[in-house]
């Protein structure tokens, strides 16, 4: 984490990519407000001056370990990033998918070495909490494949964002932050771009991105 720290205290520009599935793209279920990254972006690029950093989403809704790792070169490769934040999980974790734990595992391992071949930094995520008893698909497997991103993380020793952890110490703000059983609202992404910035030492509560309303 300390490398991250780094970046923002050096005044060379650099390229963040996110990279994972229909949680990061943010698409539809915000309802046109912004997601995650854009709020990353408008905190980074804005906020702590520096413009001239760029950053990237290549997220496809839909998508799991198997989709990253095959459009790795087109998705991550090209653009030559400084970090790449990976949050992928909720589709795996799917019966419908046939990815083991094993699998999972193996490939977000594959995925950070790859990132690290590039020179750029891998960044782990774990993803929000599928709401209680809902998608039976998904919740009996979640925990345990979240559990896997925290280990691949640690053999790896690599930075790890662990929003399941952060979304479960406020357990009476879940159901406001999600709209569906495992997509969050604008207020999820308000949680997700929180516990980022506290992570990155980007936590500034005098700042409008730190102030929005987070049930």
């Amino acid at each position: 984490m300390e490398r991250i720290k780094e970046f923002f205290r050096q005044p060379e520009p650099r390229k963040w990519l996110f990279y994972g599935d229909s949680i990061t793209h943010g698409a539809l279920h915000t309802y046109g407000h912004r997601d995650y990254v854009e709020l990353f972006a408008e905190r980074v690029r804005f906020e702590l001056g520096r413009p001239s950093d760029v950053v990237i989403t290549t997220a496809n809704g839909g998508d799991n370990t198997r989709g990253l790792l095959s459009g790795f070169d087109w998705r991550v490769a090209q653009f030559k990033p400084d970090v790449v934040l990976v949050m992928i999980g909720m589709n795996d974790c799917s019966d419908g998918n046939d990815i083991s734990l094993a699998e999972y595992r193996d490939n977000l391992d594959r995925l950070s070495g790859m990132i690290g071949d590039l020179g750029a930094v891998p960044v782990l995520q774990t993803t929000c909490p599928i709401l209680p008893g809902q998608a039976p698909d998904r919740f009996p497997h979640f925990d345990g494949f979240m559990d896997a991103v925290c280990t691949v993380a640690a053999d790896r020793k690599v930075p790890l964002v662990d929003h399941t952890a952060f979304w479960r110490r406020n357990p009476e703000s879940h159901f406001m932050w999600m709209n569906n059983e495992f997509h969050p609202n604008q207020y999820g992404h308000r949680a997700f771009a929180r516990h980022l910035y506290e992570t990155f030492g980007l936590w500034d509560p005098e700042s409008n991105s730190c102030q929005l309303f987070l049930p």
